[in-house]
């Protein structure tokens, strides 16, 4: 075999290396951005024209993400927040549109307070989905009917289905201090967001 011949196989070879070694980066990174962001990165799949430009857009919410001061809340901070929202759910017995308003409210000053931009929605969105991408369609849904009290196109079960929603993120907001979720999701979601009372009314 001549010389020629082994460089050449030498560079075949060296192709084929790194060909696999970039495939197997290409999945690792797809994998941790898969487990990172949950639904959102399928619902963001779904938004852009191809995969490629989907990833791209999570890593730039990572790489904004990273350049936030995101604190934990103070234990009296946290405390103070969780009698408000239990002062909400007992509001939402006599007034239940005006508590929906203020359980966002509450939320966005939660999310200020841990050193989250608020100005808006979109960006709120895009930075909460780094850490709380399997929760956040709560937040979406929860905006929506939210948006729709004023007009007056709620029904009492859309209103007591957004204080669900908004306690599930608002739950995550409070307990996260390390920016893990000490409860899983799929249980928060379970538990019921209103007192009895308010549910039979």
């Amino acid at each position: 075999m001549s010389i020629v011949t082994i460089l050449w196989v030498a560079v075949a070879v060296a192709v084929v290396l790194a060909s696999a070694i970039g495939y197997v980066l290409l999945r690792r990174r797809r994998q941790g951005l898969r487990r990172r962001f949950g639904p959102e990165y399928e619902r963001t799949l779904n938004e852009q024209d191809s995969r490629g430009e989907a990833e791209q857009e999570l890593r730039a919410r990572e790489k904004h993400f990273a350049t936030l001061d995101i604190t934990p809340l103070a234990p009296a901070s946290r405390q103070a927040y969780a009698q408000q929202w239990a002062k909400l759910q007992e509001r939402f017995v006599d007034a239940p549109g005006p508590a929906v308003t203020e359980a966002d409210e509450l939320v966005i000053t939660v999310m200020a307070e841990r050193g989250y931009p608020t100005e808006d929605f979109e960006q709120q969105l895009a930075d909460l989905s780094v850490v709380h991408g399997r929760t956040l369609h709560h937040y979406r849904q929860a905006h929506e009917i939210s948006k729709r009290v004023a007009p007056g196109e709620t029904s009492t079960e859309d209103l007591r289905q957004a204080m669900v929603h908004y306690r599930v993120l608002f739950e995550e907001l409070l307990d996260d201090g390390d920016e893990h979720h000490p409860q899983p999701a799929e249980a928060r979601e379970k538990e019921p967001a209103l007192t009895d009372d308010s549910q039979q009314r």
